[in-house]
């Protein structure tokens, strides 16, 4: 993980995009913020040795593979492991299992998606900065 390091976010919803970008924005993260609206391109992505990301933000419920089978995809590839990034599921299901599969795959948070804009500037500045402070293997210090 690189504190400097790109924001991916995987999303396919287009609103649900702008709406996180807009977050981001007036956030002003000195980060690059990578959208992905196709999850099958995200391995390969990873896969650059170029590429040292601060956190991945997925969501679950998308075409082609679902937010848990990418998760499985990474999860098999030491190479991408091997980064140590910080992986959270935003999601707009709240479901008890859906949280329990999620931490079955040893991802590093589960946090529902907000509708007010305020709300939802909150939880993810509160994200980024709690990944921000922490200490990991990989991290500059």
């Amino acid at each position: 993980m690189r504190r400097n390091g790109e924001i991916i976010i995987i999303e396919d919803d287009e609103d649900d995009r702008l709406f996180l970008k807009d977050i981001f924005d007036s956030l002003d993260y000195p980060n690059k913020i990578v959208f992905f609206d196709d999850p099958t391109q995200v391995v390969q992505y990873l896969l650059d040795p170029g590429v040292n990301p601060f956190i991945v933000l997925s969501d679950i419920n998308m075409p082609k593979i679902n937010g848990y089978e990418l998760r499985n995809q990474i999860l098999a590839i030491d190479k991408i492991n091997e980064k140590c990034v910080p992986f959270i599921f935003l999601s707009t299901s709240k479901n008890p299992d859906n949280v329990t599969k999620a931490f079955k795959l040893s991802v590093h948070g589960y946090f529902k998606k907000e509708h007010d804009f305020k709300t939802y500037k909150i939880m993810i500045r509160n994200i980024v900065e709690y990944w921000r402070t922490s200490l990991t293997p990989g991290a500059s210090f």
